[in-house]
């Protein structure tokens, strides 16, 4: 019976254990070109950045966190106050695209993005709190921390 179950066992990790293997290069967290949060659950990544004057910009980077030209990809954001939230949709500006208002105001708000790598694909969505507060092991926002601490 002991290894019955140690051989399920077994067999129940190795898709999980392929699935790290293929995925293994976006494990460590990626500096965007803005000091953002590089989104790597799609191809290429995505940087998503609130800017000063509070507006989302996203960028489209490679798997070194580079900009590079933007493709087909269709976002829009949705966060702030659970029960109040804001649906941000996107202008493209040169190479990034810049929501349409700013991000509403607070310091740890829940955050989804939307992704669709074409206007005929499956949306692939992202969540994570927007903190806003410093960092102390590196110089970007706690949302895009690089760093190896607890989130």
């Amino acid at each position: 019976m002991t290894s019955i179950l140690a051989a399920m066992a077994a067999v129940a990790l190795i898709p999980s254990s392929q699935a790290e293997e293929e995925h293994h290069h976006h494990e460590a967290k990626i500096a965007g070109p803005n000091g953002g949060r590089v989104i790597t659950v799609v191809e290429p990544h995505v940087e998503f950045f609130r800017r000063d004057d509070g507006k989302v910009q996203i960028t489209s980077v490679d798997d070194e966190g580079k900009a590079q030209a933007w493709g087909t990809q269709i976002i829009s954001v949705t966060g702030g106050e659970r029960a109040h939230p804001a649906k941000l949709t996107f202008t493209r500006e040169g190479e990034v695209l810049v929501s349409d208002q700013a991000f509403p105001e607070g310091k740890s708000l829940p955050v989804v993005v939307s992704i669709q790598s074409a206007p005929d694909e499956k949306a692939v969505y992202e969540r994570f709190k927007l903190n806003l507060a410093n960092c102390p092991g590196c110089e970007h926002a706690e949302y895009a921390c690089t760093c190896e601490h607890e989130h």
